[in-house]
């Protein structure tokens, strides 16, 4: 198997603009990002058809021998979890980085995004790592282990990275790209 994977990037709402790490691993990297209809007032199954749909996109196209690997941040975490508890092709993902989930618990939750309040919470059929931050604003409760644990991922503090986006000055974010690449270790 090609040990050079292709890699799928499922920004969060609003979607991930100019100098998130995400925006720079598609343009230095090739990256995919699946873009999504409504990145404003998303709904959960809208987004999980086009997570699906670029799934198999990807096992359809001319790279279905690279090890599919998807990289989501924010709300992108939440929906890789929603998305692997309802799809029958959560096997073609070789792994996945979940880099700061948010609490969709938290009293201040966005009122424009409903269909996300209650987190799924089932083991995911493949390898993942969750990171986050002790500063992040959108996980106040640092719920994001509990997250980790829930979906029988591996959890890692960063520290004080905020919300782990522009903001937080990553750039081009080598270590991310490290633990990304790390998912494929095991096989």
């Amino acid at each position: 198997m090609p040990t050079d994977p292709a890699v799928l990037l499922l920004p969060g709402w609003q979607n991930s603009g100019e100098g998130h790490w995400q925006t720079l691993w598609e343009g230095y990297f090739g990256d995919r990002r699946v873009d999504q209809h409504d990145w404003m007032t998303p709904r959960r199954g809208d987004w999980m058809t086009q997570l699906e749909e670029a799934v198999l996109a990807h096992a359809a196209g001319p790279e279905a021998a690279r090890p599919l690997l998807l990289a989501a941040h924010s709300l992108g975490c939440h929906l890789v979890a929603a998305w692997a508890a309802h799809s029958q092709n959560a096997a073609r993902v070789s792994g996945a980085l979940l880099v700061a989930p948010p609490d969709t618990e938290q009293d201040d939750w966005p009122t424009v995004l409903p269909s996300w309040r209650e987190p799924v919470r089932q083991a995911l059929p493949f390898p993942a790592l969750v990171l986050s931050s002790t500063d992040d604003p959108y996980d106040r409760a640092g719920r994001a282990a509990l997250l980790a644990t829930a979906w029988g991922a591996t959890h890692l503090s960063l520290g004080r990275r905020g919300h782990v986006n522009a903001d937080s000055g990553l750039g081009l974010w080598p270590q991310g790209r490290a633990y990304l690449r790390s998912l494929l270790d095991g096989q």
